[in-house]
């Protein structure tokens, strides 16, 4: 009998160490190692980024995606039936150049369209970069399964803004990241990892889906890092 007791115990124990939620900032550190190291994160100053969006009855579109962290600077040109709609933030500006007819009309971005774009500035790569400077604070949920892979759970919260992103517990990776904004959940998945020129794996499939379209969109990605940015594209 007391061997069964002892024995008991020493599972419990050993299921609570199983279960013991990992730190945060271990979590994130586990996804820096698995994707090339931190030293290379540390050195992402620019990212470009085309991508293409197909969804079921819908009209496809391609979009670019140039951007300067030290300058916090995006631009983002969407085409859409051989329409391009640029959007760009530049510090405390933002403004949309919108096609009609021979001319652009500019106008000036909302203060929250331009807080959506700073927080892509971001997200387009992972939400958690630099996050405490930036006012955001980690918390780790605990172990749950997406998709039959055992994941770690972090939540991230900041002014107006919740992720939940969802870490495969032996790859380190980033599988999925919930994002609620604006009263809306959009849910990503990611797969399909590929090493960048630069030397850090990122995401080249995406699968997102919003709690108001409820329509699922794959994104195809490509990354490029560090590459000169052309200035040119920030002028009003």
């Amino acid at each position: 009998m007391k061997k069964l007791k002892m024995l008991a115990a020493l599972l419990l124990v050993t299921a609570g160490s199983y279960a013991q939620k990992l730190p945060a900032d271990s979590i994130f550190s586990q996804f820096y190692k698995a994707t090339g190291g931190k030293g290379l994160w540390d050195g992402v100053k620019s990212y470009n980024l085309t991508r293409s969006y197909s969804a079921a009855a819908a009209t496809p579109y391609n979009a670019v995606i140039t951007a300067s962290i030290p300058e916090q600077s995006i631009y983002k040109n969407k085409t859409i039936m051989k329409r391009s709609f640029v959007y760009t933030v530049k510090g405390d500006q933002g403004w949309i150049k919108v096609p009609i007819g021979q001319k652009v009309d500019v106008k000036d971005l909302s203060q929250a369209e331009q807080q959506n774009m700073r927080l892509e500035l971001y997200d387009n790569l992972v939400p958690f970069i630099d996050y405490k400077n930036r006012g955001l604070i980690a918390t780790t949920v605990g172990v749950e399964t997406v998709n039959g892979v055992q994941v770690n759970n972090v939540e991230l919260q900041g002014k107006g803004v919740k992720y939940n992103l969802y870490f495969d517990a032996k790859t380190g990776l980033l599988v999925r990241q919930k994002t609620n904004q604006g009263g809306v959940e959009t849910t990503t998945d990611f797969s399909d990892y590929a090493k960048s020129a630069y030397g850090i794996l990122y995401p080249a499939k995406l699968v997102e889906l919003n709690s108001s379209d409820k329509k699922p969109v794959t994104i195809k990605s490509a990354l490029t890092v560090n590459d000169n940015v052309n200035v040119e594209l920030f002028k009003r």
